[in-house]
């Protein structure tokens, strides 16, 4: 009889976590589509980190001179 009844357990959990998969599946549609479109758009082989034009100019600080 307990193996029945897990399997019953069983059924209703993975029917549950079906049924919120798709229920997260529709709500948030547009911005699944949008995401999966920038990242099928992406470039996997370029590292945006190792590009030298964008990268953040460097302030120095002298410290030197004495404090007013």
């Amino acid at each position: 009889m307990a193996k029945g009844n897990s399997v019953k357990t069983a059924a209703v959990v993975l029917g549950a976590l079906a049924l919120g998969w798709a229920t997260i599946e529709l709500a948030f549609k547009p911005w699944l589509d949008q995401a999966r479109k920038a990242m099928d758009k992406s470039d996997p082989s370029k590292d945006p980190d190792d590009d030298a034009s964008t990268s953040t100019p460097t302030v120095v600080v002298d410290e030197e001179q004495p404090a007013p």
